[in-house]
């Protein structure tokens, strides 16, 4: 998915703070002094700001590929994760990004070992090898690079980042700028949500392992559900093995199916204390296991439903 045009730069992000007189100040952003610097912050809020827990830093990948990865995670739906940070615009910073992906698909036992020292046995049992995926986090990106990604299909995320204030000690912002999944249609026409439904029947019905289901009786009010949850920008829809994710740099929500009751759930990335809670409709799910990501379940029956919840599906969608 594409969110930005060519021509935008790294200026085109600007931040204002209000002063003292109550006029509106311009915070001058700027790069880190140090590539580390910015590792060191995306590291410290790495969950918060990308979705991705913390596996292994400055990991070096052996004798054969002779190379160090910036950082190992995995990402909120058990993909493997390769992250590697450029303190300016580096127009090999794809390239290098893809080769440690590379590396990682033949690494698996050894990172998945990493995983069960770093998260546990069940996070390590639950990794997805179908998706390892890359995030390049750098001051900008090369019109080469954006292309690249493109046409090659490459499951990658672009993310610009700019610092403000503080010589790069103040705000961090981080920019989402493309995003492409092995997953991703080849051609650059928006698919309907009805063809996107289908190919997931598809998968299941040709028994590809870790799909989730799509009950037929749901199949029409999913697809509305899907509708208005990309009717607000570019989302990559990912089926897994228990839910279906909704997806920018981080999950913006889940969706799980109840075809005795006739619902569809999803599962939203807000705080239920900024939700006015209604009965029957939506629920706060801290403290609660369930599948999916985020706190706040959307319980749908119809499509008056999903009418009701569009403006929760935008502010999940804003957050994400």
């Amino acid at each position: 998915m594409t969110d930005h045009g060519e021509g935008e730069t790294v200026t085109d992000l600007r931040v204002f703070r209000r002063g003292a007189d109550g006029r509106e100040v311009e915070l001058r952003g700027s790069t880190v002094r140090r590539e580390r610097d910015l590792q060191r912050r995306v590291e410290a809020g790495l969950e918060e700001m990308l979705g991705i827990r913390l596996v292994a830093s400055e990991y070096a990948t052996g004798r054969w590929h002779r190379g160090r990865v910036d950082t190992l995670g995995l990402d909120e739906n058990n993909a493997p994760v390769v992250i590697e940070f450029k303190r300016g615009v580096d127009a090999g910073v794809v390239t290098q990004a893809m080769f440690y992906v590379a590396w990682l698909k033949s690494a698996r036992l050894e990172f998945e070992a990493l995983v069960r020292e770093r998260l546990g046995e069940k996070a390590a049992a639950a990794v997805d090898w179908r998706r390892p995926r890359a995030v390049c986090v750098a001051a900008g990106f090369s019109n080469h690079d954006r292309v690249m990604v493109q046409e090659r299909r490459e499951p990658v995320d672009l993310v610009r980042y700019r610092v403000f204030d503080d010589g790069g000690e103040g705000l961090l912002a981080l920019h989402l700028v493309d995003s492409v999944s092995w997953v991703a249609a080849a051609d650059e026409v928006e698919q309907p949500a009805s063809e996107r439904i289908a190919e997931v029947a598809a998968e299941v019905a040709a028994g590809v392992p870790g799909v989730v289901a799509v009950p037929e009786c749901l199949r029409e009010l999913y697809g509305e559900v899907d509708e208005a949850l990309c009717a607000w920008g570019e989302v990559e829809v990912v089926p897994l093995r228990h839910y279906i994710a909704y997806r920018r740099m981080r999950n913006l929500g889940s969706v799980v199916f109840r075809p005795s009751l006739g619902q569809v759930l999803v599962t939203l990335r807000l705080d239920p204390d900024t939700v006015e809670l209604e009965e029957g409709f939506t629920r706060d799910l801290r403290g609660i296991g369930h599948l999916g990501t985020g706190d706040l379940e959307v319980k749908v029956s119809s499509v008056e439903d999903v009418e009701r919840a569009a403006p929760l599906f935008r502010r999940a969608f804003e957050a994400a």
